[in-house]
């Protein structure tokens, strides 16, 4: 066995002996978590941000432009941030499993895919929203994901005829109080904080691990992170090749 593959089985180990001893852990992730599930990310060097469009990325998914030019939106939307047959991966099945067993508290994502509710996850906070649940402006009906999918251009109410919008956090959009607010209080009360698949470059969401005053901080990430520096255990790899070893 070589050194890099003993340091990993040895701190694979420790993150074991970590979850056993805690029955308050709270997961903290973001884009990594669901690579491996076959949905590129924003940043990577295959991410969507280095990709070329008519417009950035980052024009796209504003508000402003969504409200300016519903139809370049929409086509973005739907043939790059929605990946209807993408499925949980081993880290959401691990923390599914996790939570069942009662150690697990919940689940705080900066994810839009719902990949940690398919896994059995049932305490998730998606802090920038969901694909899975969009919603009328102008009457407020609800459309699955199915419905988005299937449409023709922008998706227009059945029941009105209003835009039908997806409940996902655009630029220059506010994140949702009440999910800041129980995300806060789940990382503020927790006994082991796991940051996992994020580079916690994202505000305001990447700012909620500061309230952290627990016993462990472990941290999976395959680059460096804003955390590395306070982490207990730092591993510096895949996060479903490191939980779906636990």
């Amino acid at each position: 066995m070589s050194d890099n593959a003993d340091m990993k089985s040895e701190k694979i180990n420790e993150l074991r002996k970590i979850v056993e001893k805690s029955d308050n852990i709270v997961f903290f992730g973001g884009a990594g978590v669901s690579t491996e599930s076959g949905i590129p990310d924003f940043r990577s060097v295959d991410g969507l941000y280095n990709q070329k469009y008519k417009y950035p990325p980052e024009t796209i998914i504003s508000h402003s432009f969504y409200l300016r030019n519903p139809e370049e939106f929409y086509r973005f939307y739907k043939d790059k941030m929605i990946f209807a047959d993408a499925k949980p991966n081993k880290a959401h099945l691990k923390l599914a499993e996790l939570e069942r067993e009662g150690k697990l508290k919940a689940v705080i994502t900066q994810n839009i895919d719902g990949l940690h509710q398919m896994a059995g996850s049932k305490n998730v906070i998606e802090l920038h929203g969901s694909v899975h649940r969009n919603y009328c402006e102008r009457c407020h009906a609800f459309y699955n994901l199915d419905y988005i999918v299937n449409s023709d251009g922008v998706p227009k109410c059945e029941k009105c005829g209003g835009t039908v919008k997806p409940d996902v956090v655009l630029y220059e959009e506010a994140l949702n109080d009440e999910n800041m607010s129980d995300a806060l209080r789940y990382i503020s009360e927790a006994d082991t904080l796991i940051i996992g698949g994020t580079s916690l470059v994202v505000y305001p969401a990447a700012g909620l691990v500061r309230y952290f005053r627990g016993r462990k901080l472990v941290v999976i990430n395959m680059s460096p992170t804003q955390s590395d520096a306070n982490a207990d255990l730092l591993i510096a790899d895949k996060i479903g090749d490191v939980l779906g070893s636990l």
